[in-house]
């Protein structure tokens, strides 16, 4: 029997992982989390043989995590569209799950891990590293691409092109000049994922870009603001002070 944790800070993400697992009667789910701080108590409580974790969490990222752990466990990455990460996981022969992925892609990465030698986990925290020294390095941590679902197929697509957002029950659209994407993400997620200096909240269910505002429309207790497309958005009342930030 090999003794699994689960880090991610999103729910639906982590369900995926336990249904995975339910077809490995021999991986036994010990323990989870959905941060830096109780994953590194996690894991250091039940010395797990295999770790999903995350990448890309608030407050500490998993590459921060593995840097504090006293005891490496085989690690499995799991990460959005981050081409360094990607590039930096291939080149060390680490075994990472680019988001979203399948059942098949999910097997491979499990017999990946299962042959890891004492070489893959020398190389894990160097590799931490030097990642985190690269992020620092970077104006900004906030993706310049994204991975989008496109009919049967994932495409990169530059956040800068994204006009506005807008919730679709516990999913998002994105808007684009192109066309509009699904994301598996609610709002509130993509929210703490993009640059608040750019993609501002204006309304529970409405995020845009202000690079493509065009215009706007004061009422008594609340804007309309019509974007590039000519899509108009309606700002709440709870939100009128992202505007107002704007306004010179």
């Amino acid at each position: 029997m090999k003794k699994v944790v689960i880090i991610d800070d999103e729910a639906p993400a982590r369900s995926l992982l336990k249904e995975y697992l339910s077809a490995y009667p021999s991986l036994v789910i010990v323990g989870e989390a959905n941060n830096g701080v109780d994953a590194i108590r996690v894991i250091e409580e039940f010395r797990p043989d295999i770790v999903f974790l995350d990448v890309q969490m608030p407050g500490m990222t998993g590459l921060e995590v593995l840097q504090k752990l006293s005891e490496m466990p085989k690690i499995i990455f799991s990460t959005a569209y981050d081409q360094y990460a990607l590039d930096a996981f291939e080149h060390n022969a680490i075994e990472f799950l680019l988001k979203p992925y399948t059942r098949e892609r999910f097997a491979k990465a499990i017999n990946k891990v299962m042959q890891y030698g004492e070489e893959n986990l020398s190389n894990l925290r160097s590799l931490a590293e030097s990642l985190l020294q690269e992020a620092g390095n970077n104006k900004s941590s906030y993706p310049s691409k994204i991975l989008v679902q496109s009919k049967n197929k994932l495409i990169a697509l530059d956040t800068e092109k994204i006009i506005w957002i807008e919730a679709e029950k516990d999913y998002s659209n994105l808007v684009t000049h192109q066309q509009t994407f699904l994301s598996n993400y609610g709002i509130g997620q993509i929210a703490t994922k993009l640059d608040p200096e750019v993609f501002i909240r204006v309304h529970r269910s409405a995020i845009i870009n202000i690079h493509f505002i065009k215009e706007i429309f004061k009422h008594p207790s609340s804007y309309d603001v019509k974007m590039a497309n000519e899509d108009v958005v309606r700002v709440s009342r709870s939100y009128l002070d992202n505007i107002r930030k704007l306004t010179f």
